[in-house]
């Protein structure tokens, strides 16, 4: 990702002013294939579905979020597809790549009119910055020191902005043993850097394929279940849950709070 798009920060104006709308979608898994399936479940057909509820049951969201493994195989016709479904929904995107994204593939054909690969977003009074936590071949992530000092240099453009920072890998364990080990490897180290900036209000990631929420000393942890396969919560060894596919919303609001909730889909198998 090219520095330039990294420092300029892309304001996005509000539908209800003092609040900002966001959903988040992750981990979709798309294949090149319409046909290919991931643990039995058609990926495209669970994405349509989530996409389908967002378009019903979101109301109008501001920004949408989508926050890596998009792609299962790193092809770019499985970007160019997701960029259609996107675009199709109206709502201004922006991207993370996961560990299955192959980031160079990701960025060329994961374009459209409401696609955006800014790595800052201004909305309202909230500033959100996206971090990169990929290691190329690797399944665990990091957050390397040219992001951190990314991270730092961008609250510190803006301290009098509520700040909510997303990644893909996880900054918090999550109780499954066998993910919390996939996830990041110096997250202590980004916990450390977050505790310096008194204008963080939250953080979002995927890659766990399931939901979680914490609250620690009014910062808010969360992660999101995957538009497709889902992980079962607290499992020690890699499991597959019975839970359905589904998005999270999250209203920001201009006093720093948040509301938020996960949403699933019902009708798919």
């Amino acid at each position: 990702m090219s520095k330039l798009l990294e420092a300029q920060p892309r304001r996005v104006e509000t539908i209800e002013p003092g609040a900002v709308q966001l959903v988040q979608i992750t981990d979709c898994h798309i294949f090149a294939s319409a046909d290919e399936k991931l643990r039995g479940l058609n990926t495209r057909r669970s994405f349509e579905a989530v996409k389908a509820a967002v378009a019903d049951n979101a109301g109008d969201p501001d920004i949408l979020l989508a926050t890596g493994d998009l792609s299962q195989d790193g092809s770019a016709d499985s970007y160019r597809y997701l960029a259609g479904q996107f675009d199709d929904l109206g709502v201004p995107t922006f991207w993370l790549p996961g560990n299955h994204d192959d980031s160079a593939v990701l960025e060329k054909n994961f374009t459209g009119k409401q696609i955006d690969a800014a790595r800052q977003i201004l909305a309202g009074c909230w500033h959100i910055v996206m971090l990169d936590s990929t290691i190329r071949g690797e399944v665990h992530g990091r957050v390397a020191e040219a992001q951190l000092a990314f991270l730092d240099a961008a609250l510190q453009q803006y301290p009098d902005r509520h700040a909510l920072v997303c990644l893909h890998h996880q900054a918090l364990e999550t109780g499954s043993e066998w993910i919390d080990l996939k996830g990041l490897r110096d997250a202590d180290q980004l916990r450390a850097r977050l505790a310096r900036h008194r204008n963080i209000r939250a953080v979002l990631w995927g890659h766990v394929h399931q939901e979680f929420h914490r609250s620690i000393d009014g910062v808010e942890w969360m992660s999101t279940p995957s538009s497709c396969v889902q992980f079962k919560p607290g499992s020690k060894e890699f499991s597959i849950g019975e839970e359905s596919p589904g998005y999270r919303y999250l209203r920001l609001n201009q006093d720093g709070s948040l509301e938020t909730a996960v949403h699933r889909i019902e009708s798919i198998d």
